[in-house]
């Protein structure tokens, strides 16, 4: 028993810490956005709450695997994460990050993908797009179903691919801040990056925000890599509720994409 409830009390304790850190990023992103843009959010309190609450939930499923394997990496070496640079080659630090976001970002576009069929959007990915418009608090708003998808990823990777306790660390923190940052209405990186050759690969509030705005495009996570390879990349959203919104996106976007997906969003949502 005493083995149980060393195990629970660190699934406890992670739980709290992915609760926390949801409340501190979120919490910081959307004071900044009502100082940038005053208003942005106004008449969205009602959703606000709906997605901490949905959040909230989603840390517990993130935060109970993530602390049993804790638990075990630090009682019986379960995981292949090591806190000695030197185990493995200096260029394997930066490497490692490299390979979990990729590893991550096809996960999640092809779940993110599957999660717009029909029946599994009304199911569980429905509550995420509830959010219209996005805010810096639904980054987790999930189903409990979508959740388990997102939850096992760090786990597995882990088990398997070994990395170094601070490049796992840099891993979460990309996860974390690039989470929020796509869905709270506003473009953060400056748009020599966005619009410029880096931004034809990585993924931004930009990017994602015209996947909330036609629902059938843009799945990625990170990286525009998959959507480029299957032709589900649609180019930028705007932001039509402040000045920085290109408006150009939105009537790009109205005579292209993918009908299929974009009349399932609507119907289902």
């Amino acid at each position: 028993m005493t083995i149980f409830f060393a195990a629970l009390i660190s699934m406890l304790a992670m739980t709290a810490i992915v609760g926390l850190r949801y409340l501190a990023v979120s919490g910081a992103f959307a004071w900044l956005t009502r100082r940038r843009f005053p208003g942005l959010y106004a008449g969205l309190d009602p959703q606000i709450r709906r997605e901490i609450g949905w959040s909230l939930a989603s840390a517990a499923i993130y935060g109970f695997p993530a602390g049993l394997l804790a638990w075990g990496w630090q009682e019986h070496g379960w995981t292949r994460v090591y806190t000695d640079a030197g185990d493995y080659p200096l260029w394997w630090l930066p490497a490692s990050v490299l390979v979990y976001l990729l590893l991550h970002d096809a996960w999640f576009y092809w779940t993110h993908r599957w999660m717009h069929r029909p029946r599994w959007f009304r199911i569980a990915h429905a509550v995420h797009h509830a959010s219209r418009p996005p805010t810096a608090w639904a980054a987790m708003s999930f189903h409990p179903v979508e959740a388990l998808t997102g939850a096992v990823v760090i786990p597995v990777l882990v088990l398997t691919i070994p990395i170094h306790v601070g490049a796992l660390m840099a891993v979460l923190l990309v996860m974390t801040v690039m989470g929020v940052t796509n869905h709270m209405g506003w473009e953060l990186f400056p748009s020599r990056l966005v619009e410029g050759p880096a931004g034809a690969w990585l993924i931004t509030a930009s990017h994602h925000q015209r996947h909330h705005q036609q629902y059938g495009c843009n799945y990625g996570l990170y990286f525009r890599l998959w959507d480029r390879l299957c032709g589900t990349d649609r180019g930028l959203g705007s932001f039509a509720a402040h000045p920085r919104g290109d408006r150009r996106g939105d009537d790009a976007g109205r005579s292209s994409g993918d009908g299929g997906d974009r009349d399932l969003g609507r119907r289902a949502a």
